[in-house]
């Protein structure tokens, strides 16, 4: 089975503007299915699509089964199946020996600048750069299938 360790922290938009950056690469993603115990996601980004199935999180674990799709087919089941769609641009960084993924969000989530990284176990250690705000890991809210049903504009402060 495949499974997904991954932590999520809110990103300080300041700091997060000032350092140096890879170029970002667009994604655009939707949900066939978002419940509490599942989701079936399709992505594309770039020329490259996926499809992705993960189960129940519980702390920050849970099921994670990804496939590589034609992206034309993946254009197709986000046109034809998607229930909810959400569109951010990822920035890939490594600091401290660790790879961090940082997402900012676009639409009616602009505003969200979100930084996960993937781990080993829920127990591993690693050092938080410094345009870390605070940990979300816990808040249901920042999940991107939610984030489609209520976006970050309506409840954000």
């Amino acid at each position: 089975m495949g499974k997904e360790i991954e932590r999520k922290f809110l990103v300080n938009h300041q700091r997060w503007a000032e350092i140096n950056k890879p170029d970002g690469r667009l994604f655009r993603q939707g949900y066939l299915l978002t419940g509490p115990l599942k989701t079936i996601r399709v992505r594309v980004a770039g020329d490259v699509g996926t499809l992705t199935i993960k189960g129940l999180t519980t702390g920050a674990s849970r099921s994670e089964f990804e496939y590589p799709i034609p992206v034309n087919e993946a254009v197709e089941l986000l046109e034809q199946f998607a229930e909810t769609e959400l569109s951010k641009i990822r920035y890939d960084l490594d600091y401290a020996y660790k790879h961090w993924e940082v997402d900012v969000f676009l639409g009616e989530n602009q505003g969200l600048i979100v930084a996960e990284i993937e781990l080993e176990s829920e127990s591993e250690t690693f050092d938080l750069p410094d345009w870390i705000d605070r940990e979300v890991t816990d808040d249901p809210r920042y999940y991107n299938a939610n984030l489609t049903l209520i976006p970050y504009s309506k409840w954000s402060d």
